[in-house]
């Protein structure tokens, strides 16, 4: 292991509080990213000015309200509680940033190289998959900023970790529990992308959506498919646990605007196996490494009533990892791995 590496620590961000001028701010530099709406600059500023940014602040602060806590945002606190538990099992310096909001990520590197001797930061953006809007934007945005900074220290990046024996482990601890108790399906609820980047992301243009089961089908793609990534996440999961085919489920949720997103839709498919007849229904969103507004809110709230209005009996939802012992585990193997 170098003598002078540093771990750095990146999750998706929050507003600095639930005022509306702050989410506001927010959403502005967050959906303002050209990895998160890929259209023209000028297409983009005109969509987010004209028909986001004066509706979306004023709702959005509404949902931040019902799940800020006395600490504040739940996904900054547990983060920077993460950042500390990881710090203590570890012997190198950890850092925290945020790809949006604050910290940032240039403060986070600054604070890290504030020791002039660092040769390497490994970044672990806490996104388990690839995709365009989360993994890969962060990654841009802490090569920039740390050229930026005039660093030599070069930065490391691990690699998606959707199927790394540690990241299931930590899953299938967190999981299992839920499962003693009577369930009747388990839906594996994963954070959405539009079906555009998804082809974005196929050069072959012969793959994605165009072969059979093409998630379950080797491709060369793969290792930048969030999709397949997801589908393979729930597949180990599933024979970990022991789920039976007909006992699962896999869909997206927080899709925005009109065009076509990864489907099935979580919403959609939860209202559809209330439907049908299930009455205990159990959700996982192995997508997010921290509870924030889309599992608590989305999930845990708008989820849950959904469930229950259209004949559902009992909905529970799996905490993220969080602080999870096991996930700690894994950020500090995988930190003091040698490369």
């Amino acid at each position: 292991m170098p003598a002078r590496r540093a771990l750095f620590l990146v999750n998706l961000g929050s507003p600095d509080s639930t005022s509306i001028p702050d989410v506001r701010r927010y959403l502005d530099e967050f959906l303002m990213d050209e990895r998160v709406i890929d259209v023209p600059w000028l297409l983009r500023r005109f969509i987010i000015s004209c028909f986001i940014l004066p509706f979306r602040p004023k709702k959005s602060a509404h949902a931040y309200e019902s799940i800020w806590t006395a600490e504040g945002s739940p996904l900054i606190t547990t983060s920077r509680k993460l950042q500390s538990a990881v710090a203590e099992r570890i012997p190198l310096k950890v850092g925290l940033g945020m790809r949006y909001g604050t910290p940032s990520i240039r403060a986070g590197l600054e604070e890290l190289l504030q020791d002039a001797s660092l040769e390497e930061i490994f970044m672990i953006p806490l996104y388990p998959h690839y995709a365009m809007s989360s993994f890969e934007t962060v990654v841009v945005k802490a090569r920039e900023e740390l050229q930026a900074l005039g660093s030599k220290a070069r930065l490391t990046v691990i690699d998606p970790f959707y199927n790394d024996p540690l990241y299931l482990d930590a899953l299938e601890a967190s999981i299992r529990p839920h499962l003693e108790q009577p369930w009747d399906h388990f839906l594996f609820s994963y954070h959405g992308v539009p079906r555009r980047h998804l082809l974005k992301g196929d050069p072959s243009k012969a793959h994605c959506m165009k072969v059979p089961q093409c998630c379950e089908t080797p491709c060369a793609v793969h290792p930048v498919c969030y999709r397949h990534q997801c589908v393979q996440t729930t597949l180990s999961l599933v024979q970990r646990l022991g789920i039976p085919r007909e006992k699962f489920t896999t869909s997206f949720q927080s899709r925005l605007g009109s065009e076509e997103w990864c489907v099935p839709y979580t919403d959609e498919t939860i209202e559809a196996l209330a439907r049908s007849g299930v009455k205990r229904l159990v959700v996982a969103c192995p997508a997010f490494v921290s509870d924030c507004l889309e599992t608590i809110e989305e999930i845990g709230g708008e989820g849950r009533e959904n469930f229950l209005e259209h004949g559902g009996e009992d909905f529970r939802l799996v905490p993220c990892l969080n602080t999870h012992p096991r996930w700690i585990d894994a950020l500090a193997a995988w930190s003091t791995r040698e490369r």
